[in-house]
């Protein structure tokens, strides 16, 4: 039961603000050497004897950590940090969003269902959820209220939209449960597309349903364009679509090519990125060097919460802690669908006070081994739970997009505006993470190995 008792120390530190990587570093040591000691005691040895258990114990750790920092596969996560935030300086969503307004303004709620497609291409090009909701929080929010949008729309639509970085390849959180299952990127990539495409049309189609019978929520608009024609307006719009489009099948399509691995792909991604905000006069040595800063410490703290995750999972192991949950998951009614329902409740209750990375590295490892003992084909499962995390970036009180959209809008959008705005969103989200937990046939995935 230590295991157990220090998992729940976590979470509660956790909930109090403690840093996430020493939370989880502290926590396992101090519980490592209360198993060493309850250890010795156990086989009548002295107090001195159950400290040298436990330190010998973190033995291991410098080898654990050498692996990490060796792990092909995580050496994607900087690169399309490194991408996206290039991307983001480059004002790429800036100029994809006035685009697909001019193109979708005149249609009753255009401007919401621009915001979904560029959330779509900005998830397919940057994956970085933060620069996604800031970026269109700083440009779309503001044309939605001087047209008179309904605010709950129009913040649950930046919302929602700057989430589906976290489902639509390349995702940094693709990366990461690749790593944990064990299984290849390229395949979670694959995948994901179908998961993410679905997404996107439940969002329009809750757009333009919302607009239809509240006609005041989301009013066509006549946006100013000085370029010409209609013709010549389709013909900038295509213009600013057209280079990342480019780019996202390049890095895609080598991918599913099986071409590039996702690293090589990342590495090409970047130079790509470098190359559009040459092609956009936004480049300078300023800019590459703030970006690379800004992925250094992205990337630190994902690594740094990474070796607190593995120092936390090697004493949940030896504690036996592992061994009590599985004999838990196994005795659940439904065996294969008590489990994965029960999982699914558990992550989403998770992911409304702790963030995506400390779940990836926490929870499912230990879900991991008992989704293989029962057959669940690990595509399937790593997908629904990737589904389920994008979740929590909307779901009060911590959704981290709820917090980086109230940063950038104006005094008259309240905190509450914005958690009523993201609701219908969020069931939104469950209804398509249902309907991929029953039909996954749906999206060309099977449940079995």
């Amino acid at each position: 039961m230590i295991g157990i008792v220090m998992f729940f120390v976590a979470l509660f530190m956790l909930l109090f603000g403690f840093p996430v990587a020493f939370t989880f570093g502290a926590v396992s040591i101090v519980f490592g050497m209360i198993a060493g000691i309850y250890e010795a005691i156990d086989a009548g040895e002295t107090l001195l004897d159950g400290l040298i258990y436990g330190e010998e114990m973190f033995a291991f750790m410098p080898h654990r950590i050498f692996s990490i920092m060796n792990n092909t596969i995580l050496m994607a996560v900087p690169l399309f940090i490194y991408m996206g935030i290039v991307l983001q300086k480059s004002k790429l969503a800036e100029r994809l969003l006035e685009s697909m307004g001019y193109l979708f303004g005149e249609v009753r709620g255009g401007v919401a269902i621009s915001t979904v497609l560029v959330g779509a291409l900005l998830a397919a090009s940057t994956g970085v959820v933060g620069a996604s909701v800031v970026a269109m929080g700083v440009i779309s929010l503001p044309v939605m209220l001087k047209y008179r949008y309904d605010k709950r729309l129009a913040t649950g639509t930046i919302c929602a939209s700057g989430t589906l970085g976290q489902i639509i390849p390349p995702s940094i959180v693709l990366i990461i449960l690749g790593d944990v299952f064990q299984v290849p990127v390229g395949d979670l990539f694959k995948a994901a597309l179908w998961p993410g495409f679905f997404l996107v049309g439940f969002y329009i189609l809750y757009i333009l349903i919302y607009s239809f019978f509240k006609k005041d929520a989301a009013p066509s608009i006549k946006l100013e364009d000085n370029s010409g024609t209609k013709s010549e307006q389709v013909f900038n719009a295509l213009k600013a679509i057209l280079p990342p489009l480019v780019l996202i099948i390049l890095v895609l399509g080598s991918i599913f090519k099986g071409v590039a691995t996702p690293t090589e792909s990342a590495a090409v991604g970047s130079v790509g990125a470098i190359i559009l905000s040459i092609l956009y006069r936004e480049f300078s040595f300023k800019m590459a060097h703030e970006a690379a800063l800004e992925t250094v410490k992205i990337t630190a703290m994902v690594f740094a919460i990474l070796i607190g995750a593995t120092a936390f999972s090697m004493v949940f192991t030896y504690t036996g802690g592992d061994a009590i949950v599985e004999e838990f998951m196994m005795a659940l009614p439904g065996e294969k669908w008590g489990f994965i329902i029960l999982s699914m409740i558990a992550i989403m209750i998770l992911g409304f006070f702790i963030d995506f990375i400390e779940i990836s590295y926490i929870i499912v490892p230990i879900l991991v081994p008992i989704a293989e003992a029962i057959g669940i084909n690990p595509i399937w499962y790593a997908i629904l739970i990737a589904m389920n995390l994008q979740t929590s970036f909307l779901t009060p009180p911590f959704g981290f997009s709820l917090f980086y959209l109230k940063g950038v809008a104006p005094p008259s959008v309240k905190t509450m505006d914005i958690y009523k705005g993201v609701m219908p969103f969020i069931a939104i989200q469950v209804l398509v993470l249902i309907i991929l937990t029953f039909l996954p046939e749906w999206f060309g995935i099977s449940q079995a190995f």
